[in-house]
């Protein structure tokens, strides 16, 4: 089953990740920004399961926590380019007296891109631009790249379900196979548009999945947490503030909540954007306006950002490609999905769209004060100066100044790592 409207809470590596893996929003997470280690006190759902008598490993990226940690059994590097290597011999060599559960991590698809054999090479031609990239043969190689680690965690994924197959379990197993931020090119990771904040995300069981089908109802990645402990016949704690989705796998049309929301907060530089989702609106409130909402871009890692730049430093941008460039941002978007599907055009002076944009503004205050979320008095700086383009010069981004220089965080203020309240589930 292909979930098309599966939403992460937030489109950033390390606070994604612990957002999955608590079943909670990054600010309730204690762990909101990039590089922040997850607290020793907050439950993963994985130890849960272990308690339970499961087996389990993590293998590859980690980015959460140490080396061991008390939710699995191993923790492993995973090896190989895209440090997926060691999962087909982690199957093999499991306890066969035991239930299990893999959190198979991939490094792909993550720069700087990689080429190995076990995936294969695009070619430029056969790449989709989006409309806020430009057209260029670079920014197309860069595209390729992309496809490729795409492939080669593919090919991974595929050699575990074959072992799966060969161990006879592979139907009483449920896979599910999503991502923890957006891609990374512009207006991709960490931003608040479907292009950084919806996943792909497809689950195979076919103990409770009839046949192949899609569904377009909501998801949240903080509700893999709880319907992996329905499924193991685990009691849901108050912390978790995920629902289970099983219902979703018997019928596709069924419902588990008809709001998400998300939170963009420090990655390299400093951001306090709100998301939520809800019926054909997104609606996005940026809290830090004045702040340049970039990720970080250079000529040797992000070459299409790169591309992107230069492109604008000689005045040859398109409007929908002008957005990565605006200081200040709109502090309020409001966007009607089905009709544009990038997320270009703004519809929050739209008179037709009042009612919608009140509605989101509710829910989103809402969820603000149920969750305990709040903006930094003091918030972590940006790591180093942003690039910026001076009378038709680029001016690269300034030297690094701190790798972690966290300080006052979302939430922190009303002590929001120890608030359960989940916020608005239905509209």
């Amino acid at each position: 089953m292909r979930f098309d409207n599966a939403y992460l809470t937030t489109s950033s590596c390390s606070p994604s990740r612990c957002s999955i893996i608590t079943g909670r929003y990054p600010h309730n997470t204690g762990a909101p920004e990039l590089h922040v280690r997850l607290p020793d006190e907050q439950i993963r759902f994985p130890e849960l399961l272990r308690e339970a008598g499961y087996y389990t490993v993590l293998s590859g990226k980690n980015h959460m926590f140490g080396n061991q940690d008390r939710a699995f059994d191993q923790i492993t590097q995973g090896g190989g380019p895209g440090k997926s290597k060691d999962w087909v011999s982690h199957v093999r060599k499991r306890p066969q007296n035991k239930p299990f559960f893999f959190w198979f991590a991939s490094s792909d698809a993550h720069r700087p891109w990689t080429i190995s054999e076990e995936a294969p090479q695009y070619s430029p031609d056969d790449v989709v631009i989006p409309p806020y990239l430009v057209d260029t043969q670079i920014t197309r190689e860069d595209l390729t790249g992309y496809y490729h680690e795409v492939s080669r965690f593919d090919h991974y994924v595929g050699l575990v379900t074959e072992e799966l197959r060969k161990q006879g379990v592979l139907e009483n197993t449920m896979i599910v196979v999503a991502a923890d931020n957006g891609r990374p090119f512009p207006r991709c990771k960490s931003r608040m548009y479907d292009s950084g904040i919806k996943t792909p995300w497809v689950v195979h069981y076919p103990e409770r999945i009839d046949r192949p089908a899609v569904s377009q109802s909501l998801i949240s990645a903080i509700d893999l947490s709880a319907t992996c402990l329905e499924l193991a016949g685990v009691k849901r704690p108050q912390c978790v503030q995920g629902r289970s989705f099983l219902p979703m796998l018997k019928d596709p049309k069924a419902t588990i909540r008809g709001v998400v929301f998300a939170e963009h907060n420090w990655h390299v530089y400093r951001n306090h954007e709100r998301m939520v989702r809800f019926g054909d609106y997104l609606y996005i409130r940026n809290n830090f306006p004045n702040q340049p909402n970039l990720c970080y871009e250079s000529d040797d890692y992000y070459p299409a950002g790169a591309e992107l730049w230069k492109v604008h430093a000689a005045g040859k941008t398109k409007p929908q490609q002008h957005q990565l460039f605006a200081n200040p941002c709109p502090p309020e978007e409001l966007f009607m999905v089905s009709k544009d599907p990038h997320q270009l055009s703004n519809l929050i002076n739209e008179a037709e769209h009042q009612e919608a944009l009140e509605q989101a503004r509710s829910l989103l205050s809402e969820w603000t004060e149920q969750t305990g979320d709040t903006i930094p008095g003091s918030p972590t700086p940006n790591r180093h100066e942003p690039p910026r383009i001076v009378e038709g010069e680029i001016i690269p981004a300034g030297k690094a100044l701190d790798k972690n220089p966290h300080a006052e965080m979302p939430g922190a203020s009303r002590n929001a790592s120890g608030i359960n309240h989940p916020g608005p589930i239905e509209i």
